[in-house]
């Protein structure tokens, strides 16, 4: 056991993260020791040697036992950092992946100032949280089928400032929804069913199966959006929707018989992660 002054600590919980096969062990020691210990990063590189209070310490192997059995980080903390802001995540909602980044900025090429925005299956709000806070005239609508996401993303919207512009509505896609809009977005559950038994156990294990899973073939919601989004869709708008690698045709397909392609947009590894629709 390391005497509990933070590098030592840190270099060890590192070495465990690493025995486990964890991504990225060092950052992740660091963001929960910071956790623990109330510490920001610069305290930590300009007092390595500093010894940490037994009771910091105590809550930082505790943390880090449940990073060792994959629990995220984000899960542990209870926040995760998307598009420059902070938002809240729960076991009830989605943890908000960089990936969905690539909606945003796709999103925000297509809004006008006084844009009226929808995102289906808003989950914990990050996009339309973020969109919102983007374009301070926009206005928007969140719809869920969850409860506890809705209450979460109201958490979000409210702590960001977005809540006044915001209006949340209960039920599965289109059912609760009423008006036209500007923009439709989602990042709905695109996950085979038969494939969420093999995701990495951050995932699998963590993550609401409400949120990943996309029927037998992953592709069911887009079935449901690209049926309906046309009655709320104002004249000039576009739909947007996030999927997953290698997705791209197959929801293009879907979509086709109601609108016309506007865009494919690619995240950072790569992959188009974003179609957009108009």
């Amino acid at each position: 056991m390391p005497a509990d002054r933070a590098k030592p600590l840190l270099d060890w919980a590192t070495r465990r993260l690493m025995a486990v096969d964890c991504e990225t062990p060092q950052l992740d020691a660091r963001l929960l020791f910071q956790y623990a210990a109330h510490r920001s990063r610069e305290d930590i590189i300009l007092n390595p040697d500093e010894e940490v209070l037994a009771g910091d310490a105590l809550r930082f192997r505790e943390l880090l036992a449940r990073r060792e059995a994959h629990e995220p980080v984000s899960r542990i903390m209870g926040e995760r950092e998307f598009y420059g802001r902070v938002f809240q995540v729960t076991p009830a909602v989605l943890d908000p992946r960089p990936d969905t980044e690539t909606l945003i900025d796709a999103a925000l090429g297509f809004l006008g100032g006084e844009a009226r925005i929808a995102d289906l299956g808003t989950g914990s709000g990050a996009i339309i949280v973020t969109l919102l806070a983007e374009k301070p005239e926009a206005t928007g609508l969140a719809t869920d089928l969850s409860p506890a996401a809705l209450a979460v993303a109201w958490i979000n919207a409210e702590r960001l400032g977005v809540a006044p512009r915001l209006r949340l509505a209960e039920g599965c896609w289109f059912a609760p929804v009423s008006g036209k809009f500007d923009l439709i977005v989602s990042n709905p559950p695109y996950i085979a069913a038969g494939d969420i038994a093999g995701l990495e156990p951050e995932v699998r294990n963590f993550d609401p199966v409400l949120a990943l899973s996309g029927g037998m073939d992953g592709l069911d919601p887009y079935r449901a959006i690209a049926h309906g989004a046309s009655l709320y869709l104002a004249e000039g708008g576009h739909v947007l929707v996030e999927i997953g690698a290698g997705q791209a045709d197959a929801v293009e397909t879907i979509f086709v018989p109601h609108f016309t392609p506007a865009g494919r947009f690619v995240d950072l590894g790569g992959h188009i992660r974003c179609l957009a629709f108009r």
